[in-house]
């Protein structure tokens, strides 16, 4: 494959609202699939019914959502310089003064109140999960490695890895249990080729604004090589899942295999942008057929 990364036009879309583009919208809906396939998987695993904890789900899927938008809000708030050099950010609220800093601000602070007492009302280890991942979002990740590391992504992704996390915990305190950590370890995992594309279609942007994503900092060459360890790790990682359940096992390792050929075969191509739209599109696939799955196979379960 060519060391360079050429883009490609793309297709003009429309634009969200600002609010949605000030707490990220599109992030917090993704986010909620992996939480509540947390939760399902901790009633399957506890045998408990679905009905008695309703309002825990609601609780932490109101408290996760208020939580990832302020992580969104703060994140405007603290690379609106870099968001103004990138192509795909430049028009965020922040940067053309739509929004006032100290609107965001609010923003911010408000959401961050509200989502963790809701969380709370889930359970208090959910909370404490809740605003752990806020932390790890901004400080070590958005302030200390995202514009000075090529492992900005990997820091990133303990953060990204939350919402199973308070999905479980909003059932149960018991973090014990095998169902909880094989959630976490392929929510880490997936991260890892799914920013690796992102970084290789979005590379002009990355390198005018400084950011070291991996494909700027080393190339092509290294970011494929370290996609397919990455994918590698998430293959073997279904097999977290045997002592769950064979059916989800068995998904978890066809979703993952498929994505690792598709990631070898599109390379061969040579064509990075190319090889990382086919990586991104199909890890969004894998994200929703895997988490939803699970959600409906435990729920599933629990009526049997």
């Amino acid at each position: 494959m060519g060391r360079s990364i050429s883009v490609s036009k793309q297709r003009v879309k429309k634009e969200p609202s600002l609010f949605a583009q000030v707490v990220k919208t599109g992030i917090i809906k993704s986010n909620l699939i992996p939480l509540f396939a947390g939760a399902m998987m901790a009633l399957y695993r506890m045998d408990a019914p679905f009905s008695e904890y309703i309002y825990h789900l609601l609780f932490a899927g109101i408290g996760s959502a208020l939580i990832i938008g302020a992580a969104g809000a703060f994140n405007n708030l603290y690379d609106a310089d870099i968001d103004a050099i990138m192509d795909r950010t430049k028009n965020r609220p922040t940067v053309t003064g739509a929004f006032s800093n100290r609107k965001v601000w609010t923003i911010a602070i408000s959401f961050t109140v509200v989502g963790a007492v809701s969380l709370y009302f889930a359970s208090m280890l959910a909370m404490i999960l809740g605003l752990l991942g806020l932390f790890l979002y901004i400080f070590p990740y958005t302030i200390w490695t995202k514009r000075r590391t090529i492992w900005n992504t990997e820091v990133g992704a303990l953060s990204g890895a939350m919402p199973p996390l308070i999905g479980w915990t909003a059932i149960t305190t018991d973090v014990n249990d095998i169902g909880l950590w094989a959630l976490f370890v392929v929510m880490v995992l997936w991260q890892m080729p799914h920013f690796y594309a992102i970084a290789v279609r979005k590379h002009d942007d990355y390198k005018a604004a400084h950011v070291p994503m991996l494909p700027v900092a080393k190339g092509m060459p290294r970011t494929y090589k370290q996609t397919q360890f990455y994918l590698i790790l998430l293959v073997l990682s279904s097999f977290l899942f045997i002592p769950i359940s064979y059916f989800i096992t068995g998904l978890a390792l066809i979703l993952s295999l498929i994505w690792l050929y598709m990631s070898y075969t599109s390379y061969r191509k040579k064509d990075a942008y190319g090889w990382a739209t086919v990586l991104f599109f199909y890890s969004l696939i894998h994200l929703t057929v895997l988490f939803t799955a699970i959600i409906i196979y435990t729920g599933i379960q629990l009526m049997i």
